[in-house]
């Protein structure tokens, strides 16, 4: 299995990797340049993943889908490894920042070398600060995750022991003064010992792509640049509404006239949202003030 592999000029490294303090002094690549207009999102966590986090990472990315973000990660086994393949499911870009070089015979971990062939294949790109040839040593990951944090716009954890790579990847994420993102877990769950503390410490606690994409900046629904829908114009003007999701004003849309609640719930579902999540949404616009239930309907306030 061969790929071509060429060395990035600078000019054509990611903007936000120039910026840090300890930048590398050469960059490989195999693949496409990646597009620098897009968000780069950092998707990292634990080898031991549990089924939760494999579930959370599908979702999320699935929900990215159509968005103008590129996912980044270590092509490490675990997390790593579900985050590239759900990207490259859900046409998102991927990127894979692996801890030897590029060339397949050095490439690390091996299970993951035809994971690489295709990320390039699905238009991605495969990025490494050492020579082709080189092969992964303990001190190899803690560097490359520099790489990751300091590219990205912002770095999501999923799990990870306070013990581990990925907790050196979200400091220096913190350190490169970038978003630092974190999905909050069971508390007796030594994989959720890491995103927890960052939470405790100020992270960004996401419960849903919606959280993702507004700490990207591009979740909040632009009531200028967005083609309504003619039942949709009325709210086009309506300020009040800018500090809702996509998916709050979607509900608020179907609230143009009182439905019961149930009914309000099959119409919100036919958008492939889950009945749980409807609830959680409903639950968040009558604490901003925006709906209420009388008389067994919702309407808006």
């Amino acid at each position: 299995m061969q790929y071509a592999i060429k060395k990035l000029e600078k000019e054509a490294w990611p903007p936000l990797l120039k910026q840090i303090n300890d930048p590398p002094k050469q960059l490989y690549f195999a693949g496409r340049i990646p597009d620098y207009s897009q968000k780069f999102l950092c998707i990292v966590g634990s080898r031991k993943y549990t089924n939760y986090g494999r579930e959370v990472v599908n979702s999320i990315i699935s929900e990215l889908r159509g968005f103008p973000i590129t996912i980044v990660s270590g092509l490490a086994l675990g997390i790593d490894a579900i985050a590239h393949r759900s990207a490259i499911q859900n046409n998102l870009t991927a990127i894979a920042v692996p801890g030897s070089g590029l060339d397949p015979e050095a490439m690390h971990p091996k299970t993951n070398v035809q994971l690489a062939k295709e990320i390039i294949d699905s238009g991605g790109t495969l990025l490494s600060e050492y020579e082709p040839s080189f092969k992964a040593t303990l001190w190899s990951f803690p560097l490359r995750n520099r790489i990751m944090a300091g590219m990205c716009h912002a770095t999501l954890i999923v799990e990870a022991e306070q013990k581990s790579g990925t907790m050196i990847t979200a400091k220096l994420t913190t350190e490169y003064n970038r978003e630092l993102l974190a999905i909050p877990g069971n508390i007796t769950s030594p994989m959720s010992e890491g995103p927890n503390m960052f939470i405790r410490l100020g992270a960004t606690l996401i419960r849903s792509a919606d959280d993702v994409l507004e700490a990207l900046g591009i979740g909040r629904l632009n009531y200028e640049s967005i083609p309504l829908r003619s039942e949709e114009q009325s709210f086009a003007g309506l300020k009040k509404y800018q500090d809702c999701s996509e998916k709050e004003i979607l509900i608020l849309n179907l609230l143009k006239e009182p439905l019961e609640k149930d009914v309000l719930i099959r119409k919100v579902a036919k958008n492939n949202i889950s009945v749980a999540e409807i609830q959680t949404l409903l639950t968040l616009l009558e604490l901003k003030g925006h709906i209420e239930e009388k008389m067994g309907e919702m309407r808006l306030k």
